[in-house]
């Protein structure tokens, strides 16, 4: 049986006043203190402990719920304090993710490559190997590939040489793409280390610090209701679904999507970006629950998958752009560029697979099914 809950739009439900809220930002503001106290403590250097990522994934959660109830809530919060917060807790959210994003990237293309080629991806050269020879044609760009999941082969035999040219390719494309995400997690580390000694974190822990025993309400927020905010980042979040392509997203293969995806152009997909818009709203959504509920939000299974759907949307597609970049490197060999390219394309489809689950648990949560 479906697990009931309180409905922000329901008129007979009980009202939630601002002092959730306060106990909501008190809490989430103690455990970023917490997490940052355990950062200092673990070092955080260069080759960081895992109690130091883990603090750093605290903090980077606990920042973002901040930012985003300061967000849905903000009738209620001071007007000066509350915009001045929340692009300082974007900022720092955003900088302590990227280190982990370039690991995550890496190790998703790199399981891509070998279940693609069937070959180990490292090769036993070093990767500076994987530059050399001069690309022709589509190798420059991202190639349509002959071979992989929606794109079927013309004959046994093509198949086989198409095989045999990804497995060369396969090891050199993961030598580049080691390389080159191994160097950007190294700096997205450096940089995240930077900002955690700089004046501008300082001072934001400071206000956070306040924040763990004032929370900044306005006089009205006492007996404010936070259902019908609640219900309105609810409602942003079913517009920007609603606008959403659900009709081709309901079919596993979506033509047009791989189409652009395929093509040289560097520029970011444009199907891509109101997903990734939805996945934030979402999150939004969620936060403003986990305030309503307090320690014990109800668990909606549909929400999760439509969540998770969505993380692997941004991942893959992500990755498939990671893929696009490696393969514009200058004189690289075109068999790691075709390896590139296969690999491209295979991320655009798990994009495609993820808008599919995301369109299938979303189908179902309007509809009520279990």
């Amino acid at each position: 049986m479906a697990q009931q809950h309180l409905d922000p739009t329901d008129p007979t439900a009980r009202a939630v006043t601002g002092d959730a809220l306060a106990g909501y930002l008190r809490g989430q503001a103690t455990e970023f203190l917490r997490a940052l106290r355990l950062h200092r403590e673990t070092g955080g250097g260069q080759n960081g402990t895992e109690e130091s990522v883990d603090a750093a994934r605290a903090l980077r959660h606990s920042a973002r719920r901040i930012s985003g109830s300061l967000h849905t809530f903000r009738p209620l919060l001071d007007a000066d304090w509350s915009e001045e917060m929340r692009p300082e807790l974007a900022w720092l959210s955003g900088t302590l993710a990227l280190e982990h994003a370039c690991a995550a990237r890496l190790e998703r293309l790199l399981l891509a490559l070998h279940r693609l080629s069937g070959s180990a991806v490292f090769p036993a050269q070093s990767a500076a190997s994987a530059v050399g020879g001069r690309v022709t044609g589509a190798g420059r760009g991202v190639p349509a590939p002959a071979s992989g999941r929606g794109v079927g082969a013309t004959a046994p035999a093509t198949a086989t040489a198409e095989r045999g040219n990804l497995t060369v390719g396969a090891a050199k494309a993961g030598a580049l793409l080691e390389r080159q995400l191994t160097l950007a997690r190294t700096r997205a580390h450096s940089t995240a280390l930077q900002a955690l000694g700089s004046s501008r974190f300082h001072a934001v822990a400071d206000k956070v610090a306040v924040l763990a025993s004032e929370v900044p309400l306005t006089p009205a927020a006492a007996g404010a209701d936070l259902r019908p905010l609640a219900a309105a980042a609810g409602e942003r979040l079913n517009d920007a679904v609603t606008a959403l392509p659900l009709v081709t997203a309901g079919h596993p293969y979506n033509a047009e999507a791989l189409i652009h995806g395929l093509s040289p152009d560097p520029a970011p997909h444009p199907q891509d970006g109101p997903w990734h818009q939805v996945r934030l709203l979402l999150r939004l959504h969620r936060y403003a629950g986990e305030v309503l509920h307090g320690d014990g939000p109800p668990l909606d299974v549909r929400l999760l998958a439509a969540g998770q759907a969505l993380n692997l949307h941004r991942d893959a597609s992500e990755a498939a752009a990671a893929a696009a970049s490696a393969a514009r490197t200058p004189r690289i060999a075109p068999a790691t560029a075709y390896a590139l390219g296969v690999l491209h394309a295979d991320q655009r489809h798990e994009v495609e697979a993820a808008r599919f689950a995301f369109q299938q648990s979303w189908q179902k949560r309007v509809a009520g099914t279990p």
